[in-house]
This record gives structure tokens, sequence and C-alpha cells, in this order.
């Protein structure tokens, strides 16, 4: 009988209410119905429970085994609400969030009694301040973006909307963001889903990012079409053009969009049949090789008008991007700006490897790139900018000094529209109807509403980094240096960033100079014609030591 009163216990109990209850009805009247309907409903369940063959702790605990099952249902919300301290990051800390939520929506940001950091833990950052202090007029910090090549710069936002696209993100969340970048004069980054109706409506300044897919410029066949290019690439509100060479979400990882999620609206903007399964390419077909990239952002230019032309990439091997520096070199033309993606990137879903252990972090990522073009004169042509976990105005103050001409955030904006952190985007029931395709879910997002609370998040941010500014005793975000960043690295040592993340001398590796592993091992690797290495990395001399070179 040991069986009855451990694993069917409970079972045993609902059997026996309803029985009891039953009988109650017969006595004493229907409406003791309304007591033996549940438990009728609950000895349904046991049956099922044990019939069923794919849960074993239900096939073992009927009906007490549905519990299980409920709990971890509601273990992040009971985690989020009830267990999370304020500074655990996972993947944005309570802290991180309110402070978005505060300045979306024009309430006091300020923090009483003391921070919540560990100020004497590993890792831990600051910006020096100085003793004699700026005062800054205008914080509408602008950096003009277009090389010598370009014949419509465009004066680019130090802080703006990351790339995602119309399909991971819901109609109205794409309105409000648009309108909010109208409202702010700053850009919003289309994803490479192309450009939806929904981007198009506000009139906001629009990045058009371009990946693999080619959505918006390709032919029946998925390839570059020159034709749908230029229909798009030649509106005004088309302010640069970004092609997508991977993201720090999944870098190196294509993807299919399923038939039932291409709606006739999402076809439109992508330019593929509705309800076909539609495949975004893990690689480009318009190019194959470094040169042949620089090619294609020569011919994105010129068929644009002269509109600036860039490719935004997580950082990877570090032959490849040394290769495409060397077909700048080899061909003269170089792209107008550069977006580094950190590997801590990402508002889509992607597989847990990638997400987890593929590509290489912002920080380390942004000062390689930024330190190879001092390195071969090429750093005043081009501008970088930044993506990776940018919340606050320290986040970004961090990102400028550390080399990027301006920041770009995707989930900092999806917290501005009202995004909780659920982190069901992938489900279509996003519980605040920012990632969900659903009308109903979609829409409790009031457009008006949140685009104001996107302006608000932008221009408040900017405010609380031109504070920063002032107390550092600087005039502009391009003032930022590593050295203005402090890091502590243990209990009883702290590292300037300039310590940590060594500078290369103008025009160092055009002289053979090679003071940093990664230079003096991936350089020679690297082949203007092709994205393979020269050579095999065995057969390279050891290295010298030097202090983080993977991030010199």
């Amino acid at each position: 009988m040991r069986w009855i009163t451990t694993r069917y216990t409970t079972f045993t109990l609902v059997l026996a209410g309803a029985l009891l209850t039953t009988l109650l009805a017969a006595w004493h009247g229907a409406g003791w119905l309304w007591a033996a309907i549940p438990f009728w409903a609950l000895t349904l369940l046991g049956v099922y429970d044990m019939l069923q063959t794919r849960h074993a702790i239900r096939r073992n605990y009927p009906v007490l085994g549905n519990l299980r099952f409920f709990f971890e249902f509601i273990r992040p919300e009971v985690r989020q609400y009830f267990l999370e301290d304020d500074t655990s990051a996972s993947p944005f800390s309570r802290a991180q969030r309110s402070i978005v939520y505060q300045r979306a929506k024009q309430q006091l940001d300020k923090r009483p009694f003391g921070t919540q950091e560990d100020v004497y833990g590993d890792r831990y950052e600051w910006i020096n301040h100085s003793l004699a202090p700026t005062h800054i007029e205008d914080t509408d910090f602008r950096v003009t973006v277009g090389g010598p090549d370009c014949k419509q710069p465009y004066a680019m936002s130090a802080f703006n909307i990351s790339a995602m696209s119309f399909g991971a993100l819901s109609a109205n969340a794409i309105l409000a963001l648009n309108e909010g970048a109208r409202l702010g004069n700053f850009a919003h980054d289309t994803g490479e889903g192309g450009i939806s109706r929904y981007h198009r409506q506000p009139g906001g300044s629009l990045v058009w990012n371009i990946g693999s897919g080619y959505f918006g410029c390709r032919d029946e066949q998925g390839r570059f079409s020159e034709e749908a290019f230029v229909r798009n690439a030649c509106t005004d509100q088309v302010k640069l053009i970004e092609i997508k060479l991977s993201q720090g979400a999944k870098p190196g990882h294509g993807g299919i969009l399923p038939a039932g999620k291409v709606t006739l609206e999402i076809a439109e903007a992508r330019g593929v049949p509705a309800w076909q399964d539609c495949n975004s390419p893990s690689s480009h077909s318009a190019f194959d090789s470094p040169i042949g990239l620089l090619h294609f952002v020569a011919r994105l230019r010129e068929l644009s008008q002269g509109k600036p032309v860039g490719f935004k990439f997580c950082v990877g091997h570090p032959w490849e991007w040394f290769a495409i520096v060397k077909a700048m070199l080899q061909t003269g033309i170089t792209p107008d700006f550069i977006v580094v993606d950190g590997a801590e990137g990402g508002t889509g879903a992607a597989p847990v490897e990638f997400v987890d252990h593929v590509g290489t972090p912002l920080r380390e990522a942004l000062r390689l790139v930024h330190n190879t073009l001092v390195g071969v004169n090429l750093r005043d042509r081009i501008k970088l900018g930044a993506s990776g976990k940018i919340i606050t105005a320290f986040d970004m103050a961090r990102v400028l000094a550390m080399g990027a001409d301006w920041c770009n955030a995707a989930r900092g904006f999806m917290f501005a529209l009202g995004c909780i952190q659920a982190q069901s985007c992938h489900t279509g029931k996003c519980p605040t109807g920012v990632t969900s395709q659903d009308p109903m879910r979609q829409r409790a997002l009031v457009v008006p509403d949140k685009a104001q609370r996107v302006n608000n998040f932008h221009r408040n941010t900017l405010r609380a980094l031109a504070e920063l500014l002032e107390a550092a005793g600087l005039n502009h975000p391009s003032d930022l240096q590593p050295q203005h960043i402090a890091r502590r690295v243990s209990s009883s040592e702290v590292r300037l960033l300039s310590a940590l993340f060594p500078t290369l001398e103008t025009g160092e590796l055009l002289r053979g100079e090679f003071r940093h592993d990664v230079f003096r091992v991936g350089w020679h690797m690297a082949q203007a014609d092709s994205f393979q290495p020269a050579c095999a990395i065995e057969k390279v001399p050891p290295a010298h030591p030097a202090p983080q070179a993977a991030a010199a």
C-alpha cells in the first residue's frame, strides 16, 4: 500500500474528493456539483498523466507532478520580481532597467544613500573627475559621417537605435521607435528585415541595414538587385547604408523565417513571397573576398548618390579583419563608417552556444578595430559606431573612450518602449507587445506615448553623458580617451584602460612595427583577396609576451 501514500497520494485524495462530493450532490442537492466539478477535472487530469508517455514525473506523480512544470514556467517572473537583487545582470539588472524607465518617463533618476556597487570588487570601473570642471551648453552631440568619397555626409547623434527588424519587433514598436527618432533627430537602424511601411510612416532618419538576404534590394532568386536598391536608397529618409557582415547575437549564423511568420506586411518589406520560408544565408553572395566587399561598398555609394556606406560586424578571426584593412590599402576604397557589434549584443533569439561563446566582446573588438585603423593611417577617414549592452551614460563614456565615435543601443530602447525583460521575444507572446505580431498584444503598445518615451530616454541619456564630461573636465565625447577610465583588476590593483588596452601609434603597422601579438601573428596571415589565412597558424613563430595582446 506504500505506493498509494507516496506517489499517488494526491491523485488518491482527488479521486476520493470527487466521489465524496458526487455522493453529497446526490444526497443533499445539486449545489454540491460545484464542488464536484473541480475534483472530477483533476481526476481526469490524473488519469491522463498516468497514460501519457512524454513526462516521467507526471506518470509517477499524477496531478501533483504538474506543479513542477507550473513552477518552472513562472520561475523567471518569480526570480525577477522577488529574488533578484538590484545589481545582478541577467542579462540586465533591475538597476539598469530602472534607469531607462525613469529617464523614458521623465521621472526622478537620482539614487539616495550611496552606491550599490562593490567599489572594491574586481572589474569595478569609474571615470576620473577633474578639479576644473567644464560647462556644456549643447548636449546634442554630433559626429559627421562621410569620408572623402561621400557626397551626402550625415550628422550622426552620439546615441542611436541599433538594428532591430520589423518582424522581430511589432509594427507598433517600429512606429514608436521611428517617431521617437524623428522627435529627437537621431538615427534608427532598420535591421536586416528591410524598410517597412512602419519605418516610413513617421519619417525618422534611417540607417538601412542590408544583410545577406538583401531584403528590399533583391531579385526573385534572392540575389542583390541594383534597381531595387536604388528605389530605397535614394529616398530622403535613408541617411546611411550599412552592410551587415555579422551580428553580436549569432555571428556566422544565418536563419530562416518560417512560412507561417512571413505575413503580407513582412513580405512587402523584405521583397519576398508571402507565406513561404524566407532564407537569410550565413554569408553574402554579392562578394566573397575583402576586395569584393570594398568594391561593393563603392558601388552602393555610387548607386545611392553619394550617401555614407559602411559595414557592421562582430569581430571573429583577427586576420579576416586585417584582410579587409589590407584591401582598403590596396584598392584605396574605404567605407565611410564601421559599426562594431560586441558578442554581448543581441535582441533576437539565437542558439545558446552562439549567445554565450561565439564572437569577440565589444571592448576588445572595438579597440582592435580602432588600433588597426590608427596603425595604417586610416582612422581619420572612417568613423566608428559601437553596439553591445549600452544602457547608461557611463556605458557610452567607456565605449567612446575605447575609440567609438557614436553608440547604438537596441535593448535600451526596447526598455524605453516598455519591455520588461520577460525573455519571450521568440515565442510571439511578448507581454508588452514589443516583439509580438499578435494584433491584440501589440495593441497594448500605444505609439504616441511610447514614442515620447523613446525621445526622452535619448535626450536624458545624452544629458547624463554631458554631466560626466563636465565632471571630467571635457567638452565633447570625442575628448574621451582610455586614460579617463579606471578599472579595478584586483582588490589591491587599479589600472587605467590605456594600460589594459594599449594604443598603436599612427602608421605603426605600415612601418612593419608589430609590438603586440595579435598584429604580429594575424597581420601576416591576412591577404586582401581572400578571407582565408595566407598560412596556417601553427607555422607562425612563437609570440613574444605582450599585455592584453588580443585587445591591443
